[in-house]
């Protein structure tokens, strides 16, 4: 190499470690240093700052009989543990993404990018440390990056696990989340508590700030890997077992009889979907239900295109 050449790529090569690091200083106030788990390059600023879009941390939750803010037919999060049931509005969560809440004393964070569809619930107990969550304002393959409070570590919905910060490489708990619709979340838990508006912020959960996004081919922020083979909002239901994925898109679960026996990664799994409110859950051969993540094909695919997928015969 000569001496011009080589003067050139020092530079060129200088240019591109400065950009990295002027980038990384500059996303929201994140310190991701030099070895996040993540390319930096690859973060987007979602618009928002770092919680322009306010997690709700003090949730207020009414009794199922005596509201009338949500409808029948209206997407929402259902969870149930320690023999308590509770629903979070798709409505509500467009605008907060993060409800920081407790099921009697066990915290847990609730999760939803309306970019990608993707609700996903945690423990919030890590490493014997009581986490609470926010919305970083920043986005990897679409998808919401949150980040804790007390560490200031980001973490990937996705992935499950921190890619920046004290907490970087540790994996988050999930619990069994069911995206569903109201009523169909009532049959199953008549005594369920429903997330209220009365938040304690001015929005106006009648609207829809994605009013269309699903309808779109489009995706609005940059992605790793994409796959032709569904439309990229197609819902899947994704699982991981053994360091293995699988989808489980809701067009194929719609061809069978709504029961689907299937084996992966050595395994005897039972599918059950409901087509009248397009949900469906995975459980084991002993009936335990496993914790996957109801979303769009393009963003499970983004993150996992090693995946399996499951066709109807």
């Amino acid at each position: 190499m000569s001496m011009k050449r080589a003067y050139g790529f020092t530079l060129g090569l200088l240019s591109m470690l400065m950009t990295t690091h002027i980038l990384a200083e500059r996303l929201n106030g994140f310190d991701l240093g030099d070895d996040a788990l993540i390319p930096v390059a690859d973060i987007h600023s979602g618009g928002p700052g770092r919680d322009g879009i306010p997690s709700i941390d003090k949730p207020r939750f009414v009794a199922a009989t005596s509201t009338g803010e949500v409808r029948p037919d209206d997407p929402i999060l259902g969870l149930e543990m320690a023999g308590v049931a509770k629903a979070y509005p798709i409505a509500v969560m467009n605008w907060h993404e993060i409800v920081n809440d407790r099921f009697d004393s066990r915290p847990v964070v609730v999760t939803y990018c309306p970019l990608c569809g993707s609700g996903v619930a945690y423990t919030a107990r890590v490493s014997g440390m009581e986490l609470t969550f926010g919305v970083s304002g920043l986005l990897y393959n679409s998808d919401v990056l949150l980040y804790d409070r007390q560490t200031d570590s980001l973490w990937s919905q996705m992935l499950s696990k921190a890619i920046s910060g004290p907490m970087k490489g540790t994996r988050l708990t999930m619990l069994p989340l069911t995206h569903t619709t109201w009523s169909h979340w009532l049959e199953g838990h008549p005594d369920s508590l429903l997330l209220s508006r009365k938040s304690g912020f001015k929005r106006n959960y009648d609207k829809d700030p994605y009013a269309g996004y699903e309808d779109e081919k489009g995706v609005w922020f940059p992605v790793q890997k994409k796959d032709p083979r569904f439309h990229p909002k197609e819902r899947v239901v994704g699982l991981e077992l053994d360091g293995r994925f699988k989808a489980y898109p809701l067009s194929e679960l719609s061809q069978t009889k709504g029961e689907v026996n299937d084996r992966f990664a050595g395994q005897v799994l039972s599918v059950e979907f409901d087509p009248g409110s397009q949900s469906a859950s995975i459980r084991r051969a002993d009936g335990k239900v496993i914790p996957t993540i109801n979303s769009f094909w393009f963003a499970w695919y983004a993150f996992h295109p090693e995946t399996e997928v499951y066709r109807a015969p």
